[in-house]
């Protein structure tokens, strides 16, 4: 769901390297630019790297670029790919309780039905078209 906070992360990498294409990009300036850890940075860029999105390289004069055109990148590809770990994240609740019985069922079939809205919405975007209205 949007309150996952990779997806705003993956997104702000994602039009960085875009607007910036000839420069290799480093996870402390990136880091700078979202103001989170360089840690948290590093993490979505492995991601973005394994799903093909960015390249990256180590040491001196290293740091992330696109690998994939702009215009191929979905916002509702980028969703998905970060949305895939808060799968299943729901608690025990007391099998006891009436409502605790069924709760997670109700849930479930909830998020599927606004995860469907949101990837309808994100799947109008990509990243090109997206990042233009950041000058």
């Amino acid at each position: 769901m949007l309150n996952n906070l990779r997806f705003p992360t993956a997104i702000h990498i994602l039009i960085l390297l875009e607007k910036n294409p000839e420069v290799w990009m480093s996870s402390e300036y990136i880091a700078g630019s979202i103001n989170v850890n360089p840690v948290v940075v590093r993490k979505e860029i492995k991601n973005l790297k394994a799903l093909g999105y960015i390249q990256s390289k180590e040491g001196k004069g290293g740091g992330a670029k696109l690998a994939t055109d702009a215009g191929k990148i979905t916002l509702a590809a980028i969703y998905r790919s970060v949305s895939e770990d808060q799968k299943g994240k729901l608690n025990s609740p007391n099998p006891a309780c009436p409502v605790g019985r069924q709760i997670n069922e109700h849930l479930t079939d909830l998020y599927e039905e606004i995860n469907k809205k949101t990837e309808e919405v994100l799947g109008q975007y990509t990243l090109e078209n997206y990042s233009k209205q950041f000058k």
